[in-house]
């Protein structure tokens, strides 16, 4: 009953994600990238404040606390310039499905890097997926009708920030209090995106009001419901099982933008999603003992 419980949470979980890249969409239409990034994420950061007064009520300890604001104000720069490609990255698209996918990649290059960098042992699974992911990518991306552009690069190299964001949080989870760190480097990310928007872009009240609905979903639901849904459901699973459930966010953005925006893809396109998505979830995959892992 309790991986039941687990799956269906973290389920929720993905598919409330995937229906975010619909909302950033939506709401681009109306406020700026800066614009939008903040008001979701300082909102997101204060519905977080019930859920640690619930599941995070522990004794003061001054240290740990210094060392979650630290760690969780350098996680909000990396999530700032991750989540500010990844909103003009949309706008360019304009497609949440193609977002979805793309940034989804950051599952491969997670490991990938890990390797390069900290010389952690992958596994062959691991190549393979990144094998699929070039492939799907390069027919997400590239054909004659829609050929890639600058959105998709955007998209891309966000996804190598979304995957720097996710290495600290690896780096330090174990000497930090989770959910106040989600919700200081949230806080972190929304003030400096709308520093950034009272310097750059000119937000009115009535365009606040058209983007209400996209920015709130993104906001309490993205951020406040979602991250919650996730520590309750991963409590009870399997990380490898965890990360494969989370990862169909991806799947859930294509249907989102097909059924809410009217998006459609090439036949290549979807076949290329598909591939991406196969390539992540190999990435996910822990091998049999006895095969080797590799290592740098």
């Amino acid at each position: 009953m309790k991986q039941f419980k687990s799956t269906l949470l973290l389920l929720m979980t993905a598919m409330i994600w995937g229906f975010a890249f619909v909302a950033q969409r939506a709401g681009s239409e109306f406020l700026g990238a800066f614009a939008f990034n903040g008001l979701r994420f300082v909102l997101g950061a204060t519905s977080l404040i019930p859920v640690i007064l619930i599941f995070e009520r522990e004794e003061r300890n001054r240290a740990k606390f210094k060392k979650t604001v630290l760690t969780a104000s350098l996680a909000g720069v990396i999530l700032f310039t991750a989540s500010t490609l990844q909103q003009f990255g949309i706008v360019i698209t304009q497609s949440a499905g193609k977002a979805g996918f793309i940034t989804g990649l950051y599952m491969i290059i997670v490991p990938i890097a890990s390797l390069i960098l900290f010389r952690r042992k992958t596994n062959l699974l691991t190549w393979l997926g990144a094998a699929c992911a070039v492939v799907g990518l390069y027919l997400l991306c590239i054909n004659e009708r829609e050929p890639a552009g600058w959105g998709e690069a955007v998209l891309l190299i966000g996804s190598f920030f979304w995957a720097a964001h996710i290495m600290v949080i690896d780096r330090f989870v174990e000497q930090i209090s989770p959910i106040k760190f989600a919700s200081v480097q949230f806080y972190v990310c929304g003030i400096l995106s709308l520093i950034c928007s009272a310097f750059t872009e000119q937000t009115t009240i009535s365009a606040v009001q058209s983007a209400l609905i996209p920015f709130l979903y993104s906001g309490l639901m993205s951020v406040g419901v979602a991250y919650t849904c996730q520590i309750i459901g991963q409590k009870h699973a399997d990380p490898t099982f965890a990360s494969i459930i989370l990862s169909t966010e991806s799947v859930f953005a294509a249907i989102g933008g097909a059924i809410l925006m009217n998006e459609t893809m090439t036949a290549r396109g979807y076949i290329g999603c598909v591939i991406i998505f196969i390539g992540i979830i190999l990435a996910q995959l822990k091998p049999n003992k006895s095969e080797h892992s590799i290592q740098a």
